[in-house]
This record gives structure tokens, sequence and C-alpha cells, in this order.
């Protein structure tokens, strides 16, 4: 199995220096990765027993369960196109979060791929269709979402790529702001925009 294709490579460094041996705190972390309210608390004690209680070892071993035998589609995120992890945000205010992400896989994206949220907080939308994508192309995903209305929070909301049959693939991608009465990303994307179609007036005349 290529770990590569099913989980956010960040977090599995993270979740490889940890040195907890709580058992339950464990399991809330397999639970929490794999994103997957199907996974009860025994099913999760379950793939950590199995792997001497390693968590990594346990991720690997639980998709492997889920997909045998299935080649599901690939994708790897490239980088954050509009704002970085954490980025300050007004309450109650519109903004767009977008990343590119390439087919790194050797076959087109079959139709029905969409772009799923499957944890932390709301912000708007939930799922997002996306194109077929041949091998080695890149696209730049974006959502238009809102800010909560409290502020002096980082608020989280993480998102996987998802074929029509319902299995998820790809690197986790996250949505990460703190929302702020100062802050500016608002009015830092809306003066982007405002330079762009200058731009592209100029460009046309």
């Amino acid at each position: 199995m290529n770990v590569d294709n099913d989980l956010d490579q960040h977090l599995l460094r993270q979740f490889s220096c940890l040195s907890t041996t709580d058992k339950d705190d464990l399991v809330k972390q397999l639970q929490n990765v794999v994103a997957c309210s199907q996974l009860n608390e025994a099913t999760a004690r379950f793939f950590l027993d199995m792997n001497n209680w390693n968590l990594q070892a346990a991720i690997c071993s639980y998709f492997d369960f889920e997909s045998p035998g299935v080649k599901l589609p690939c994708m790897t995120l490239i980088c954050d196109s509009t704002i970085g992890n954490g980025e300050s945000v007004p309450p109650d205010t519109k903004f767009r979060k977008s990343w590119r992400v390439q087919n790194s896989g050797t076959e087109v994206w079959p139709d029905g791929i969409f772009l799923q949220h499957t944890g932390g907080i709301i912000m708007g939308c939930t799922r997002v269709p996306v194109p077929p994508l041949g091998p080695k192309e890149t696209i730049e995903l974006g959502i238009d979402l809102v800010s909560p209305p409290v502020p002096d929070v980082t608020y989280q909301s993480k998102w996987r790529m998802k074929t029509s049959t319902g299995s998820y693939f790809g690197d986790i991608i996250w949505v990460i702001i703190t929302v702020s009465e100062c802050g500016t990303l608002a009015v830092t994307q809306q003066l982007h925009q405002l330079s762009t179609s200058q731009s592209n007036d100029v460009q046309m005349c």
C-alpha cells in the first residue's frame, strides 16, 4: 500500500514522533486520522492491538483492510494557493480558500469525484465537484467560505477527495484560520481581485 495516496504526510510525521503510550488517546487519534464514523472504539482498538499499538502501522492496516484489491485514484497536495494555514480573518466574513493539487497517479480521475468536508468546523459548503484530471496534471480547487462569528479562536476544517462510490483518497487538506477583529484576509483578497480585474482590462485593450 502507498500511504502517500491516503494520508497527509505532515500528520504521519507528527504521529510517528508521538511518545504517548496512553491507549485511550491512541484510539481517539486513530479515529480522528481515518475520519470514519464507522470506526468505533472496539474496531480502533483491534487495529492498534494488531500492530502493537503503533499508530502509523495501525493506520496503514486500516486502509489496507478498507480497500482490498481496489485501486483508488491518487492525489497529492502541492500547496495552499490563496491563504496559509492560520491566517487571520475577521468574524462573519466571506473568504476564498484554494489549494493546488496534482493527479499523482497514472490514470485519469474518473467522473463524479468531489472534495468532501470530513471534520472540524463547517464554514459553508461541505462538498465541491472536481473535474477529471489526467496523470501528473494539476488543478486549483477553491471553496467560498464564511468565517465563524466568535473572534480570538483558531478554527480547523478537514477535507478529502472522494469518489462517486464513497471511497476517500489522496492527501488530507485543511482550512485553518484564526478569527480576529483585526483580520485583514478579506481586504487582501478583495484588493487582489481588483488588481487582477484591472490587469485583465489592460491586456484586453
